[in-house]
């Protein structure tokens, strides 16, 4: 499928207001009864259930989203050479975005192709070797460009080893990018350096924006309190108030009461917004709702 391009920052420039990013993907097919895959999460109904992938996606379009994230979360190198999943690797990661541009029909929305970390998001030490690291995120970016997604949604990364890879990789190839970082309570990445050193490297590599994701709001708050936010930037946060597994996910935020939480944390270098991890279309609707509030003028 041949897929045209979109400019996030003329899409940006052009309404005047932070644009809106879908939310989640995995968790939200937790919720609705579907059991995910060891080793490939929720990317495993890309190929089992195609049709309800495509109805997530269009749930969020009419709940009023700028940005589809694709559902490769988990269609990475190093989590397909595990699996039994029956199919060549680019051949997944192509059906897996196809599935997005084909929701996304013949309307103007941005489509995110999301590149997670190799291993599990929460995962402090790595396993992989340093090559076989570098392989994976070099060979899933170049598949999710290749098959038409508009940029990469670096998502959820806390090494400082692959926020270097993918920081590269992106600039040198000229790849519009996102690096969005996942952080602990001592504002710092799992593997150990200080979110704002990361930032700064990330910076010089020319992101579009940095972004926050899967982090709670209280922790969001901490961050930004104590350092203000002088470049472009996006936010999508946690919405469980409990810890978030293959099995159970309980105590959501309610969608209305995480929309009134972000009006404070909106402001002229807020390129995207949206939610993570417990959200559902409802929190997509309630933030919308609450972009028409702040920009009706």
């Amino acid at each position: 499928m041949t897929a045209r391009r979109y400019d996030i920052l003329s899409f940006y420039n052009e309404y005047r207001r932070p644009l809106l990013l879908d939310g989640a993907m995995g968790s939200y097919l937790v919720q609705k009864g579907f059991q995910a895959d060891k080793i490939l999460w929720q990317s495993i109904h890309n190929i089992q259930n195609p049709k309800v992938i495509k109805l997530i996606h269009n749930e969020y379009i009419d709940a009023g989203i700028d940005i589809i994230t694709t559902n490769t979360f988990r269609t990475n190198p190093a989590a397909v050479k595990k699996s039994n999943i029956g199919i060549t690797n680019f051949e997944f990661v192509k059906k897996s975005v196809d599935l997005a541009i084909e929701s996304r029909r013949d309307l103007k929305l941005i489509i995110a192709g999301s590149n997670a970390p190799a291993e599990d998001c929460y995962q402090i030490e790595r396993t992989l070797l340093p090559l076989d690291l570098e392989y994976n995120h070099k060979k899933h970016i170049e598949m999710l460009w290749n098959n038409g997604v508009d940029i990469i949604l670096n998502e959820t990364f806390s090494h400082w080893d692959e926020i270097e890879i993918v920081s590269k990789f992106c600039n040198e190839n000229r790849l519009p990018f996102i690096i969005s970082f996942y952080f602990n309570d001592e504002l710092k990445l799992l593997s150990g350096e200080p979110l704002l050193e990361a930032i700064k490297f990330v910076n010089d590599f020319s992101p579009i924006a940095i972004g926050f994701n899967c982090i709670r709001i209280h922790k969001y708050k901490k961050f930004i309190e104590y350092n203000p936010i002088n470049y472009k930037y996006g936010f999508y946060l946690n919405c469980g108030l409990s810890t978030v597994n293959e099995e159970l996910l309980s105590g959501c935020i309610e969608p209305e009461v995480y929309a009134k939480t972000l009006k404070p944390f909106i402001n002229y270098n807020t390129l995207f917004l949206g939610s993570c991890c417990g959200s559902s279309p409802l929190h997509t609707h309630k933030i919308k709702e609450l972009l028409d509030e702040v920009y009706r003028n």
